[in-house]
């Protein structure tokens, strides 16, 4: 870990923390290699139930990519594909961690820090947040799976308007297209989320697991055709669960479950 991202654990939540508040916390290319790693130690702590990504500061979530590093890491194709490689490997993992994932979001959230965004399961927003993906101020392009997830979120209207424009948008209007999950005063911002999280992390953790897969198949195969014996058997294997045990007895005993993600 560096001082540019921080990580803490308490009672089965991680909160990731973009740490450089003096640059709207761009994140750099030791960043996004950081943030690979921090995903896949995160996604096998049995401790972490919920992961929380935030900005440090008062004026951000993140800026995005460190402009800073585009003269020794983006500036010719070859050196480019290999930034992307970091990029979208940091996306990549941060999406495929099987535990819920919660960007907490103030202030500029704009270019790779809203595509970061996209790739957590819920983006709660404070009401002063400001949002955009303006690439093509800086003759730039959104890659593939970006795109991919952006449009999964807001279909193609307002994907394009965010990417042609360069324009950004406020956070009701995010609200409006599907880009945020829910608005928040600035004031309540950490209150909320921490009492999100907090609910989310005594729910049980194979469903939450297996939930995640099931809507990554049905977005990639939405007619769900050919599947594999292995994604057939997704919905009915938690059956053989102790959670699901223990769940179903928690209810009938009008009592809080226990879930032990075995």
């Amino acid at each position: 870990m560096s001082d540019d991202i921080l990580l803490e654990r308490q009672d089965g939540i991680a909160t990731v923390t973009f740490n450089r508040p003096d640059q709207r916390n761009a994140i750099n290319y030791d960043g996004w290699l950081t943030l690979q790693r921090l995903a896949a130690e995160l996604g096998s702590d049995n401790s972490v139930r919920v992961i929380v990504f935030a900005g440090s500061g008062e004026k951000a979530f993140s800026a995005g990519a460190d402009i800073k590093d585009f003269e020794e890491h983006r500036n010719n194709t070859a050196n480019a594909r290999r930034y992307a490689e970091a990029f979208e490997g940091a996306l990549d993992a941060i999406g495929e961690i099987p535990k819920p994932t919660i960007s907490r979001i103030h202030g500029f959230c704009v270019g790779g820090g809203c595509e970061f965004s996209t790739a957590t399961d819920i983006r709660i927003a404070a009401d002063n947040s400001r949002f955009g993906i303006p690439v093509a101020r800086l003759s730039l392009l959104a890659g593939y799976i970006e795109m991919r997830r952006l449009i999964n979120l807001v279909g193609a209207g307002p994907a394009s308007y965010l990417l042609l424009s360069a324009r950004l948008i406020d956070a009701e209007e995010a609200l409006r297209i599907g880009l945020v999950t829910q608005v928040v005063p600035l004031a309540d911002l950490q209150t909320y989320t921490d009492q999100l999280a907090s609910e989310m992390a005594a729910l049980a953790p194979l469903s939450q697991k297996s939930t995640k897969e099931l809507m990554q198949i049905i977005l990639r195969n939405p007619g769900l055709k050919d599947l594999t014996a292995e994604e057939a058997e997704i919905p009915y294997a938690i059956f053989d669960s102790e959670d699901f045990q223990e769940g179903r007895s928690a209810f009938v005993e009008r009592r809080t479950a226990q879930f032990r993600g075995k």
